[in-house]
């Protein structure tokens, strides 16, 4: 069911007068490729009606003052203004959604919304304009070889029944691994006997380090793993399937964004650690 229905997402997308750089250290992810670039649509589309949830941080959600925000507000902001088209939010439930785009109450889900085989069957889908990686984590000024080789024999802390877990066991199988039942308790077994290294979604695990309760105590160590199976989907906007100019007129503006520095400054602002 519909919980808000916003006005026109008119309003310039606020960005420095230069495009911004990442900071030393960060690194911003790019899913295009620069040496090719696909032609602006002959007619682009007048109108993009997207749908979103409000409860999705940071992608999508209210604010203290209950004003809507997020990087997927963001990007569905300046993917209109790349294609100098009208755009409206509409705001439901999550599970609401993919039935809204069927009725046509509007032209794209923007939502994090997965490629399940089901959805590949009767959606398009965009390229995706962000991925979810694994990382590890360990204690500021710890020397850790995240290799399978470097890490034989050692204590690594996750989260049991998770996509990780399951990646550890096949990938890492002669470390120790050690399933805890939350988040919480496996972070909380770094610099103890229990861990010398915390496997888990870089994203949240980005919000983690960069946020209060993990006391400043701990980095990214090693390489984002993106290993196909496990963490290799990314995000993507959803349309319906006839709609495939709408789904190219997207890919395009996606690309010159990348191109242009615009997605450069949205990652930045949403994600000050980079999970990459």
């Amino acid at each position: 069911m519909a919980v808000a229905c916003l006005a026109l997402l008119t309003d310039p997308l606020a960005r420095p007068a230069a495009a911004q750089e990442a900071a030393p250290g960060v690194t911003v992810p790019n899913f295009w490729d620069p040496r090719s670039s696909s032609d602006r649509p002959t007619v682009p589309p007048e109108t993009i009606r997207f749908l979103a949830s409000d409860d999705f941080p940071p992608f999508s959600f209210r604010d203290g003052t209950g004003r809507l925000t997020g990087f997927n507000i963001d990007l569905a902001r300046a993917i209109c203004e790349e294609l100098d088209a009208a755009c409206s939010l509409r705001i439901k439930s999550f599970d609401a959604l993919v039935p809204a785009l069927v009725r046509e109450e509007g032209d794209a889900v923007i939502a994090g919304l997965a490629m399940t085989e089901a959805n590949v069957k009767t959606l398009l889908f965009s390229d995706p304009y962000i991925g979810l990686p694994a990382r590890f984590v360990a204690l500021k000024g710890a020397e850790i070889d995240t290799t399978p080789e470097g890490l034989a024999g050692r204590k690594i802390s996750v989260v049991e029944g998770t996509v990780h877990e399951r990646f550890l066991r096949s990938y890492f199988a002669d470390a120790q691994i050690v399933p805890f039942d939350g988040a919480t308790e496996a972070r909380a077994a770094l610099g103890t006997e229990e861990a010398v290294v915390h496997f888990g979604d870089g994203l949240s695990l980005s919000f983690w380090l960069n946020g209060k309760t993990s006391g400043d105590c701990c980095v990214f160590v090693g390489e984002p793993w993106i290993e196909p199976g496990y963490f290799d989907r990314g995000m993507t906007i959803a349309f319906r399937k006839e709609d495939a100019l709408r789904q190219e007129a997207v890919n395009h503006a996606l690309q010159r964004l990348q191109l242009k520095g615009v997605y450069s400054e949205l990652y930045l602002r949403y994600f000050p650690v980079s999970f990459y």
